[in-house]
């Protein structure tokens, strides 16, 4: 079982790489993790809806040159159904056991994610109403995908 994480954006603070190295260990017992980052499109300040338009095509475009043909798509996006941690694990479960061995989960840049990604994915998901960080989504989802396996393998884990 294989998740690839594609993230437009650089990780930058040693505080923020230091959780997802937590977390990229704590997941390495149960599937093989490739976080995979694009460049962030360069927006002016106070850009026009067309200037934005163009950037966030351009971070499509760099998204879906990592995309490869057979892989499951789950594009992270605000305006998308929500799981709880329980309903979550059996999704993640049930997607592992009728094939799906790669699964590959799409955040956006601050703009989001443009329709050609949206069209791509399998499924959209959001992982609340609030706003996050890039990073803190990051580490939300990689939290989210160990506390799955946990819950899916019967394994205790702080509540």
């Amino acid at each position: 079982m294989k998740v690839k994480i594609l993230a437009v954006g650089k990780i930058k603070e040693p505080f923020w790489k230091d959780a997802i190295a937590e977390y990229t260990k704590r997941l390495s017992g149960y599937i093989t993790l490739e976080i995979i980052e694009v460049d962030e499109a360069k927006i002016p300040q106070g850009a026009s809806e067309k200037e934005e338009a163009i950037a966030k095509e351009k971070e499509s475009q760099n998204l879906l040159a990592k995309i490869k043909s057979g892989e499951y798509v789950v594009a992270l996006d605000l305006n998308a159904p929500e799981f709880d941690s329980l309903a979550f694990a059996a999704h993640l479960e049930k997607l592992f056991v009728k094939g799906d061995s790669l699964i590959t989960f799409v955040i956006g840049g601050s703009l989001g994610l443009g329709p050609e990604i949206k069209k791509r994915a399998n499924e959209r998901l959001s992982l609340s109403a609030l706003t996050f960080t890039h990073p803190m989504t990051r580490i939300i989802l990689l939290e989210q995908i160990y506390r799955a396996f946990k819950i899916n393998r019967g394994e205790t884990y702080h509540k």
